[in-house]
């Protein structure tokens, strides 16, 4: 597999500028932008979408920034955020750690814009596995935090997750050395 660099601006306002999968893939999505080309001609109306179409080709490592101002920089595979990453939201909270077809997915770092913040295991975009949640004083929970075992974003049993933070915080440094 071939990658090369380069940039793309979406018509709804997206830009992506990294590396991008070269070969069989590029004659996938020619084909498939010609069936959208088609399918627009002959019937009026669209089956596919610019990010469906264009999402296949990011791939290795590049930043992507949506029109609301999200931006993600990281590793991409077919398309999708996977690997490690930080994704940056307008209102300046941040995930910071590892990512699977696009959602939080093993260890990282997520802090909201008012100072909560959760170091340890996420699984399918969710706060899943081990981890401390740590409330800033000015923040929902006026400081204080909690240690153990979450479950779908709830904690549902107090024990040491030291190492899960450990893992958490090397993944986040990991994602930030990529993103630099």
């Amino acid at each position: 597999m071939t990658l090369t660099r380069g940039s793309f601006s979406y018509s709804n306002g997206e830009e992506y500028h990294g590396e991008w999968k070269e070969g069989k893939t590029d004659l996938l999505t020619q084909l498939s932008i010609l069936h959208h080309w088609l399918n627009l001609h002959a019937e009026q109306k669209c089956s596919y979408n610019a990010r469906q179409l264009y999402a296949c080709l990011r791939h290795g490592l590049g930043q992507l920034t949506f029109s609301d101002g999200t931006c993600y920089t990281g590793q991409f595979e077919n398309g999708l955020f996977n690997g490690c990453g930080v994704l940056v939201f307008p209102d300046g909270s941040r995930y910071e750690g590892e990512f699977v077809q696009g959602k939080f997915q093993g260890a990282g770092v997520f802090t909201r814009f008012e100072g909560m913040r959760f170091e340890g295991e996420f699984k399918s975009g969710c706060v899943d596995g081990y981890g401390v949640l740590t409330f800033s004083d000015r923040g929902p929970g006026g400081g204080g935090s909690h240690e153990g075992l979450f479950e779908t974003n709830q904690l549902v049993r107090r024990e040491n997750s030291q190492g899960a933070v450990q893992r958490a915080q090397a993944a986040a440094a990991k994602a930030r050395a990529l993103a630099m």
